[in-house]
């Protein structure tokens, strides 16, 4: 029987914790390798917000992280990567530098402030309190949905939530996906409940509807949130992982790849007013035989697991008091 989970943690060496108020609508999920891991990332939407996103770049010293964080909150939302680097120097670990250790914990924000939550928090920021309580959380299984960073989570037509998937290769490597799922425009297909995202669907993970009929139908309009148009308002923001050995600069190029899953479960993606990002990372568990052949086999399996995350993350959000958009269960269940 078959241990997988069909999330990130299905990667050797990561667990996910998740952490969230109700009455705010936000949350925070972080990612934490059992040993510091390398990481890179991508960014190709128009309205980021990152914290040490800088430093992922190839060209820069720092080599591995501590943990990435995914967090509602917008700006605000930021300061939840300091909660998990507090939580973590607690612990005794990050980047020695003479006597003193820093945990490195780059971070990125989706925007969910108007999203019918509680913001009236008063001098202190949540986020902070809500990064440790992630940490505190980090197991292997995780639930998806209305949770963490995905807790207040919305696209155009339907609630957004977290998600997770995951695919072995035939080289025995495994790559898996996270995503927080806050986009300007829709998972699905006009007024439908079938997913973008459909020809990638493994065991009717996402509803097994597969595609619809395009007879009387046409789907060459996007939606989008009519009332999100400003920047900063809407981001889908993910992980991708792998045992697989990488350096920087072949995760930065699996990030870039990951993009792809975006604009196959998502249209439009990566517009002007999306913050869309990609982190990925290797817990390098597993050598690579031959660079050239594995990094592209990782970089479609990348596309392929986070079209199937971000259309679970839809698909499993839950109704909550507040609420300003249906979800999926709640229109098409």
């Amino acid at each position: 029987m078959s241990d997988r989970l069909n999330l990130l943690t299905d990667v050797p060496g990561l667990t996910v914790g998740n952490a969230d108020d109700p009455h705010l609508k936000s949350g925070v999920t972080v990612c934490l390798p059992d040993e510091p891991a390398t990481a890179s990332v991508a960014i190709h939407g128009g309205a980021p917000g990152t914290r040490e996103a800088a430093l992922l770049d190839p060209r820069f010293t720092v080599e591995k992280i501590d943990a990435l964080v995914l967090s509602g909150g917008s700006a605000f939302g930021l300061d939840a990567g300091s909660g998990v680097q507090m939580e973590l120097a607690r612990m005794g670990r990050g980047f020695a530098v003479g006597d003193v250790r820093v945990p490195i914990v780059p971070a990125a924000i989706l925007f969910d402030l108007a999203n019918g939550g509680d913001k009236a928090w008063g001098d202190e920021n949540p986020y902070g309190a809500l990064g440790r309580q992630a940490v505190r959380t980090a197991a292997r299984d995780f639930e998806i949905g209305s949770v963490g960073a995905g807790t207040g989570a919305t696209t155009a037509t339907l609630k957004g939530g977290l998600g997770s998937a995951s695919l072995r290769l035939e080289n025995g490597a495994t790559v898996a996906a996270l995503v927080a799922v806050n986009a300007l425009g829709s998972a699905t297909m006009g007024d439908t409940p079938h997913f973008w995202a459909a020809p990638f669907e493994r065991n009717a993970e996402f509803g097994g509807l597969g595609l619809p009929s395009s007879e009387s139908r046409r789907f060459d309009v996007p939606r989008t949130k009519l009332d999100g148009l400003r920047e900063g308002a809407n981001t889908t923001i993910g992980i991708v992982a792998t045992d697989l050995a990488m350096t920087k600069a072949e995760l930065q190029r699996l990030a870039v790849m990951a993009h792809d899953g975006f604009a196959r479960a998502l249209w439009p993606a990566h517009t002007a007013l999306d913050g869309d990002l990609v982190f990925a990372l290797s817990t390098a568990r597993l050598p690579q035989t031959d660079t050239l052949s594995d990094g592209i086999a990782a970089g479609a399996a990348a596309a392929a697991v986070m079209s199937r995350a971000i259309a679970r993350g839809v698909h499993a959000a839950s109704s909550a008091p507040g609420d300003k958009l249906p979800t999926w269960a709640s229109r098409f269940g």
